[in-house]
Parts: C-alpha cells; sequence; structure tokens
C-alpha cells in the first residue's frame, strides 16, 4: 500500500500557515479524495484533553496530534497540517516516523508579525506567545522556505510550491 504524505506547514503565529496551508489543501482536494486537513487552532480540543500550555504540554498535544498523523499516512492518506510544533524534537521525530514528510517552514519576520498581528496576540501583552516572550526552535532543515513578507500572494506561492513539488 503507498503512504500518505504529510505536508507540514510550520512557523510562528500569523506567519500565514493556515492561509497557505489551507490554500495548498483545497487545491489538493480537488484532485484527490484521500487527503484531510488539520490545523493546529482547531484539532487541539479534540483530544478532550488539556494538555495546557506549558512546555510539557505543548510537546505531549504535538506528540498525540502526530501519532494520529502518522496513523493517517500509514493507511495512504495524506494530510496537509499547520501548525506552530515550536520544537525541534518533535519535527525531528516526525521526520524520522513518517515515511513521506515535507516540512514547509512560513517565515516571517517579527516586524510584520507584529504589524499584522491578526489574533491580538504580539500587541495585547498576552504571556506565553511563542516567538516573543516563550523560546522556539527555529526550523534548521525544512524542506522548503516559503518567507511570506506579503511580497507574494497566498494564491502565488502555492503555485510556486506546487511547481517545487512536482505537483504541476
Amino acid at each position: 500500500m503507498k503512504k500518505g504524505t504529510l505536508y507540514f506547514f510550520t512557523g510562528l503565529s500569523g506567519a500565514g500557515k493556515t492561509t497557505i496551508g489551507g490554500e495548498f489543501f483545497r487545491r489538493m482536494k480537488a484532485r484527490k479524495n484521500d487527503i484531510v486537513l488539520f490545523d493546529g487552532d482547531l484539532t487541539r480540543p479534540l483530544y478532550g484533553v488539556d494538555f495546557g500550555y506549558s512546555t510539557e504540554g505543548r510537546k505531549q498535544s504535538a506528540r498525540v496530534e502526530f501519532n494520529f498523523i502518522r496513523m493517517l499516512t500509514e493507511q495512504g492518506i495524506d494530510v496537509v497540517s499547520c501548525a506552530i510544533a515550536m520544537y525541534d524534537e518533535i519535527r525531528a521525530w516526525n521526520r524520522a516516523n513518517i515515511e513521506n514528510y515535507v516540512e514547509i517552514y512560513v517565515r516571517v519576520s517579527m516586524d510584520t508579525l507584529y504589524r499584522r498581528d491578526q489574533k491580538q496576540l504580539y500587541s495585547s501583552g498576552t504571556k506565553q506567545v511563542v516567538g516573543v516572550d516563550l523560546p522556539w526552535d527555529e526550523p534548521k532543515n525544512p524542506d522548503f522556505v516559503i518567507d511570506n513578507d506579503g511580497s507574494e500572494t497566498p494564491d502565488e506561492i502555492v503555485t510556486r510550491l506546487e511547481r517545487q513539488l512536482g505537483l504541476i
């Protein structure tokens, strides 16, 4: 049985992971039915356990999510996942345990994040914000880096990514 692929869009909150990953998913879904979308903001409540936002809680939540995603890819289902997954050890586990793993780092400068600030995380004084008062491990070996500084539309970014992946 052919295994599915995890297309993992990672980056800080407000970088554009969900926008770009969502458009990528919509295009893939038009071509095939065996694909699902995971968004970190939406999947966390599904586990029935509040892992909290401590370092260990975040790691445990990521472990549950990526184990579930691994189960899907083992059954031939492609997954588009959009999440911070802020620790090297989580991304290393993905690479070691998910056979077809594609890591896509959506990179944005802190200036751009403060300017966009859709969720009011950067300007509200909210605590436990990854990249502000919580450290994170910036991806060191992603398969693709998307600099989402606004010079390209999400549509243009996804088209370029599809070409790089050999999907179009």
